[in-house]
Parts: structure tokens; C-alpha cells; sequence
């Protein structure tokens, strides 16, 4: 299989921008928030890439306009070889059944006047999938099980259940029309942390069995690593660093990367005595109005003059390993390679 039939997914330039306006009747634009600002990646058939970063940097942003549950403001949405970002909604029904999501907030996502059952076999009915009533609980039964949800539950609420069950239910849902990508927006944010173990494992089983392939966001970078295949480093609107998830942990090229390492917890007490961690200072820009240059720069332990006048192109610095820092050893000679 080739480097084209293998990709999954590819996202070119892709830009979100969000009008920020002012006035009751006549609503004029004051300013565009840059919540995703230029992102250009690929994400293989069968992968689990990782996307990681601090809240608001335009994680979730980004899934949804793979989704395409916003249309983007600029850039290319390609999904198995077949440009989706201009397609209407009739046009974009076939990519529905193939595309699905998993939200966070297990409760928020559920409606609390269906049952769990209608819930889970709802998508079957919108898009047509079964016959009748018969065989789309015959189905639902089947879901129920992939997932490890007693049958027995299938008839309460949604505020009947733990939030691990509800989770369940969103995953059950979320495989109803056997999707071949899956955008699971930090799906074990909300959960106690021996239920989060839990939903892994099932996504990992899941995955295994399925063939399926994600896009696994979090700000969790442990969990994270036990996930993913390849990670991608986010911030402000920007992926600043992708590579395998062994060489991301192992050794980091971008600046922001390597601070939020430096703050994950190392459970042998020698090691973690020590470790440094790398402050940084001052708090994370707007994405109103961002930083020119390189939009880390006002933090970066690192900067030098040219990082606040110069915007770092996202080049292969190592094999298979991109980053988007000016002073990343290779970078001057790494031609700009889209990932």
C-alpha cells in the first residue's frame, strides 16, 4: 500500500477563523479569533493520532472541522482521497455514516428524555440502515455487547447511570453505522481515573477488531502515549511539533513540547527528584490578536530577535518528525515538507 491509499485523511492550510462582533441591529466585525490558524497533516488508516495541547488552543476546533461540523473558513478538508471542505449537507450524508464522534461531556451528549436504547439505535434510524423496529434492536442488543453495556439497561435514562456507562453509550453510539474514523474529543476528561483505564482498553479492543482509525484529542499526555501512534503538539491555532509517540516522549524537538513534558509526573521518586521543570512564563496569548512570528515566542525559554519577525514553516527536521521552530537543530536545512 502506498504513501496516497494509506492516508485516511489529509488537512492542507486548514484555518477556523471566528467573527468577533459589536452592535444590536448593525453587528459589525471588530476582529477574527484564530482558533485554528494553518494546519496542514495526515492522519493514516488504522492510527490513532494523538492531539494535545492546553485548553483553548483549538483542539477541539480542529475536530470539528474535520468533522465538518464547521466549515472551514480557509484549507482543504480531503477524507479517503475526495475533497469534502465546499460539500453541502446532502452531499456530506455518505461521510455522516463513515465519520463519527465522542464527546466529552458523556451526559451533555446525551439526550436525557431517550433511553439508552433509542440513543444508541437513533443514528440506525436517521440514516436507514435497518429494515424495522426488529432488527434495529437486534443491533442495538449487539452494540450494547461490543461495549460491555448490560442488555438489562438498555430502557433507562441517561441519569440512571454513571458517567463511565454514559460513555459507553456514547461509544455504542458513535459504532451504530460502522464509521471507519472516529474523533474522540477527550473522552475520559470527565471520568475517574480507573474508569478512564477502562475506556482506553475498550478503544484500544475496539480498534483492534474494527480496523478502526482516530483522532484522539486530549491534555491528558499520558494517556496519550498509552493511545497513540503518532502524536501532534498544538498551540495557539498551530501544530508546532508531530512525531512518532515514542520519539515525542523520547526526545522532543519544539520548545512548547518539551515544557509539557517537563510537567508530567515520573513515577519513580529518584528520577522525578531530579527532573527540572521548565516554567513558562506569562500566560497564553489571545487568539484575537496572536504574537507575530513564531506565536510561542513571548514564552519560549528560547527566543531569539528573528523568532518575534520571522513565522516558522512546520519542516521535517528528523525523518518523520516535524516541528515548527526556528532554532530546532535541522531546521534551516529541513526543506518545508507537508506531513
Amino acid at each position: 500500500m502506498n504513501a496516497a491509499q494509506d492516508t485516511i485523511l489529509r488537512l492542507e492550510g486548514l484555518k477556523m477563523h471566528f467573527p468577533v462582533t459589536s452592535g444590536i441591529f448593525f453587528q459589525r466585525v471588530q476582529g477574527w479569533i484564530k482558533a485554528v490558524d494553518g494546519v496542514s497533516l495526515t492522519i493514516r488508516r488504522g492510527e490513532t493520532l494523538g492531539l494535545v495541547g492546553e485548553s483553548g488552543c483549538g483542539k477541539t476546533t480542529l475536530g470539528r472541522c474535520v468533522l465538518r461540523l464547521y466549515k472551514p473558513t480557509e484549507g482543504r478538508v480531503e477524507y479517503d482521497g475526495q475533497d469534502i471542505t465546499d460539500l453541502g449537507n446532502r452531499d456530506l450524508r455518505p461521510f455522516r455514516r463513515r465519520m463519527q464522534v465522542i464527546f466529552q461531556d458523556p451526559y451533555a451528549s446525551l439526550n436525557p428524555r431517550m433511553t439508552a436504547g433509542r440513543i444508541i439505535g437513533e443514528p440506525l434510524a436517521i440514516h436507514k440502515t435497518v429494515a424495522d423496529r426488529e432488527e434495529q434492536r437486534r443491533r442495538v442488543l449487539e452494540l450494547a455487547e461490543i461495549v460491555s453495556f448490560h442488555p438489562s439497561m438498555l430502557d433507562r435514562f441517561p441519569h440512571e447511570f454513571s458517567s463511565g456507562q454514559r460513555q459507553r453509550i456514547g461509544i455504542a453510539r458513535a459504532l451504530a453505522l460502522n464509521p471507519e474514523f472516529i474523533v474522540a474529543d477527550e473522552p475520559v476528561s470527565a471520568l475517574d481515573v480507573s474508569i478512564q483505564a477502562q475506556i482506553i482498553n475498550l478503544l484500544m479492543e475496539l480498534q483492534q477488531q474494527m480496523g478502526l482509525t482516530y483522532l484522539f484529542i486530549a491534555h491528558d499526555l499520558s494517556v496519550v502515549r498509552h493511545i497513540s501512534n503518532r502524536v501532534a503538539v498544538m498551540y495557539l491555532g498551530h501544530v508546532v511539533e508531530l512525531a512518532d509517540s515514542d520519539v515525542i516522549y523520547s526526545d522532543p524537538a519544539h520548545p512548547y513540547t518539551q515544557a509539557l513534558l517537563s510537567a508530567v509526573p515520573v513515577p519513580d521518586p529518584a528520577v522525578e527528584a531530579t527532573r527540572e521543570p521548565i516554567i513558562l512564563p506569562g500566560e497564553t496569548p489571545s487568539p484575537l490578536n496572536p504574537p507575530s512570528g513564531c506565536v510561542f515566542h513571548p514564552r519560549c525559554p528560547m527566543a531569539e530577535d528573528r523568532c518575534s519577525r520571522e513565522t516558522p514553516e512546520f519542516r521535517e527536521v528528523r525523518p518523520n518528525h516535524w516541528a515548527a521552530c526556528l532554532l530546532t537543530p535541522g531546521y534551516d536545512q529541513a526543506p518545508p515538507v507537508k506531513p
